[in-house]
């Protein structure tokens, strides 16, 4: 939004009259006080015959004030030059730091201040508008990239839809259950991803209520829901700890836990893989915490798992290998609801992810103990 004013004075303009001013001020009380010094005292005069004293008034009008006028022009114009050098010296930096923002305006958020120097106001200024280019371009970047990849993957079920269909159109004598079930599989993967992105979107804005939750009952809730999918590909789910209330959306936190177990459940081991979920409380938070064995995992790998639409392509299953944003909305519904993601590698293989949110009631548990391990 453009803010229309009414043309005023420059800052350097205004700086330069108060320097003048300031400095006219200042000479004109010192030539009041001299001259009342000089009223005050009186001063004699010699000619050629001897002295002759003459008043006051008539002194000052004739020998001082020309002098106090002529000083006083002199501070005027002195004033007013050196007030302009030094206001567009102090006000060099403003200068640069205004051409970056009208750069960064147009689009341009590479540019930079660097305003050299020592630290004064003028460079703690420019040094957190550079932070803030910085930030900004780093997320500008990050959703250009998001929406291009988010573009790139619903136009591939589109494509392959609309690849079917003229398949069937062209033959008629297809078999209409097999197309059948794989525009099934491709508009599920639609949707699916569809509803990744709502997700994502809802736990960016932060537009849900928060209330209490326990992580152990929503871990245990994700266990059960899983259970067949775990069954199918020969995974243990073993669930321990404290109960671990913290304040969030019952929803989120659900889907939360739900895409680290389904994440852990399909990039695990071909046969007898295992995952352990547990919750503890470390005051002031509480812990989730989801491990699970598989292939050895460089650290360099994990590090870009939660970036949108990577897959870890090493380590992906041809089934159930989710739209590529499960660790994505993870990462976001735990920065949504003020906490921290970590994940680290396996020295036996596999992945640990452990999301730390704060604790609600000062963190304490309200049993003593670890309950027994449940395992599905």
């Amino acid at each position: 939004m453009t803010v229309h004013r009414q043309p005023g004075l420059s800052v350097r303009l205004k700086l330069t009259l108060s320097y003048a001013g300031f400095l006219m001020l200042a000479g004109a009380l010192l030539l009041v006080a001299v001259g009342v010094f000089l009223l005050r005292q009186g001063w004699l005069l010699t000619n050629e015959s001897g002295a002759v004293r003459v008043t006051p008034g008539t002194l000052f009008v004739r020998g001082f004030a020309p002098t106090a006028a002529a000083v006083t022009v002199f501070l005027l114009m002195f004033g007013l030059l050196g007030g302009w050098i030094l206001a567009g010296r102090m006000l060099a930096p403003l200068d640069r730091i205004t051409h970056a923002t009208r750069m960064a305006a147009t689009g341009s958020l590479s540019h930079r201040i660097r305003l050299p120097g020592r630290k004064d106001e003028f460079r703690e200024l420019a040094d957190a508008f550079d932070t803030m280019l910085a930030q900004l371009e780093a997320h500008v970047a990050e959703h250009r990239r998001f929406a291009a990849n988010a573009s790139h993957e619903l136009r591939t079920p589109l494509a392959i839809s609309k690849t079917l269909i003229d398949v069937a159109r062209a033959d008629p004598d297809h078999d209409t259950g097999e197309l059948v079930e794989r525009l099934h599989t491709v508009n599920t993967r639609a949707i699916d991803l569809t509803e990744a992105l709502l997700l994502l979107s809802r736990a960016n804005q932060r537009s849900f209520p928060r209330e209490p939750v326990d992580l152990s009952l929503v871990a245990e809730e994700a266990a059960e829901t899983l259970h067949p999918l775990a069954q199918k590909h020969g995974v243990t789910v073993e669930t321990s700890g404290d109960i671990a209330l913290t304040s969030g959306s019952p929803a989120l936190l659900l889907q939360l836990t739900m895409n680290l177990v389904h994440n852990a459940i399909v990039h695990n081991l071909p046969q007898e893989g295992t995952i352990r979920i547990r919750t503890a409380v470390h005051h002031p938070a509480v812990v989730l915490c989801v491990e699970n064995s598989g292939e050895h995992l460089p650290p360099h790998l994990v590090a870009t798992f939660t970036e949108p639409f990577q897959r870890g392509t090493e380590r992906t299953h041809t089934d159930q290998a989710g739209v590529g944003l499960g660790l994505a909305v993870v990462e976001t519904i735990t920065e949504a609801h003020d906490g921290t993601l970590t994940l680290a590698p396996r020295p036996a293989g596999g992945l640990r992810v452990t999301v730390e949110l704060p604790a609600a009631g000062g963190g304490r548990a309200t049993v003593p103990g670890p309950p027994p391990s449940r395992a599905s």
